[in-house]
């Protein structure tokens, strides 16, 4: 059922394997860059880095003539955070360019370097001199992007989180319920640090699902960007479980939740700085910072029923996040209610005929296992410990955290004896 479970030849196999080993490249902050380059092949690199979501909050601006430009724009200017440097020159030429920039160059301005000589003596020279980085042209898309990105982790800095965001095709689909119990699997069986952060403020169900009451939640961040920081955001969060915390929707309609496109922005970033993956429930709605979070999204997970109207949107929401995430892993899809009795359906070969891709997992319609769990504010996990349902759940879960073993607690010499006490108790 899971798309990389299926694989069978040795390519795919390899590609499962590279995926599960992605490096994860962190978002940069808001800084300012400037890029002076000696040819179109890099001025093209560094622009299409700049559109790269996780260079969305910074600004990019790209200038030709190299280093002679860069020493002339900064005589009467000051420098910005960031100056990549592009030289065809040889290795001494690069270190009197350098020397000139130095004379009109801010301190705390960081520079990286593009030349053309692969030389380890000029790589230590110009570490030695300050530079941050120094890349070997050609340089790729990602190339830049990571050298910028980089600039702003510390080596010793905690891993950055990543944000999963799971929508659905269609309302009603069921991409709350898959997205609780993916987060469920991610911090039972995987063993991290979650939350789950429900952004349908006005109908979301996530509180129900986990069976909790919360008298704060992300309104309250929402409503006061300026308070947020990690302490505040850590007193918003109700716990689930040891791994699992909640970061709930008021569910309410006394007021109306028009937001701006980057209101989201400092809850995602206060996140990502303390929690190892972050759950995005996001609503079935297209605005702008619905748009926003779903193309920042680390990983993305479409959820649609096998209908003609979850095939067209499905396809348009693919497509477009292929396109404005071009150097990002493609979105992963699921197939959700399928075989319900008496209904025509989109068969899943066609489905993915249609969005030149396998779903990720079909999920078959069980509504005594569903409706249980819900009604009951428990994961399927809880219902059905050993259902198809719980291990499909459990493998998105590893698909989604990128993690090709699931980790599970050591149990000591009694534990087999005390879980059958338990099961006991319960009986």
């Amino acid at each position: 059922m899971i798309r990389y479970a299926q694989q069978t030849s040795e390519a795919d196999a390899a590609g499962a394997d590279a995926l599960a080993a992605e490096e994860h490249i962190a978002p940069a902050p808001r800084v300012s860059i400037q890029a002076f380059c000696e040819t179109v092949e890099t001025a093209a690199a560094v622009q299409a880095a700049a559109e790269d979501r996780r260079l969305a909050k910074a600004h990019v601006k790209i200038q030709m003539g190299g280093a002679v430009a860069a020493v002339e724009a900064y005589r009467g200017s000051p420098t910005p955070n960031v100056i990549i440097l592009e030289s065809q020159s040889g290795g001494n030429e690069i270190l009197t360019d350098l020397e000139r920039l130095s004379d009109v160059c801010d301190p705390g301005t960081r520079v990286v370097v593009i030349g053309r000589a692969n030389d380890i003596v000029l790589y230590r020279e110009l570490v030695r001199r300050g530079v941050s980085e120094y890349l070997i042209a050609p340089v790729g898309t990602l190339d830049a992007v990571r050298a910028i990105c980089g600039l702003f982790s510390a080596a010793d800095a905690k891993p950055v989180g990543r944000i999963i965001a799971v929508a659905g095709a269609k309302g009603g689909v069921g991409a709350s319920t898959i997205a609780h119990n993916i987060a469920w699997a991610i911090a039972r069986d995987l063993m991290l640090d979650s939350v789950v952060t429900d952004l349908d403020l006005a109908f979301g169900t996530a509180a129900l699902d986990y069976n909790q009451d919360p008298p704060q939640g992300i309104a309250d961040a929402v409503f006061s960007p300026e308070r947020i920081d990690s302490g505040f955001i850590d007193r918003l969060l109700s716990k689930c479980t040891d791994n699992l915390s909640l970061l709930a929707a008021p569910a309410t309609l006394d007021r109306v939740y028009d937001m701006a496109t980057d209101a989201f922005d400092p809850i995602m970033d206060s996140l990502r700085a303390t929690v190892p993956c972050i759950i995005v429930d996001l609503p079935h709605q297209w605005t702008g910072w619905t748009r926003r979070v779903l193309v920042a999204a680390d990983d993305i997970l479409i959820v649609a029923g096998p209908d003609l109207a979850n095939l067209r949107n499905a396809k348009n929401m693919l497509d477009f996040l292929r396109a404005a995430r071009p150097n990002d892993q493609r979105p992963f899809y699921c197939l959700n209610q399928v075989g319900v009795p008496k209904r025509p359906e989109i068969k899943p070969a066609d489905f993915a005929k249609a969005l030149e891709d396998q779903p990720s997992a079909i999920i078959a319609f069980e509504p005594q296992v569903f409706g249980a769990a819900s009604n009951n504010g428990q994961m399927i996990a809880e219902v059905a410990a050993g259902s198809r349902h719980a291990e499909t759940f459990r493998q998105l879960a590893q698909l989604l955290a990128r993690r090709t073993q699931v980790r599970k607690p050591r149990g000591g010499l009694l534990s087999p004896l005390l879980g059958k006490l338990n099961m006991l108790r319960k009986s």
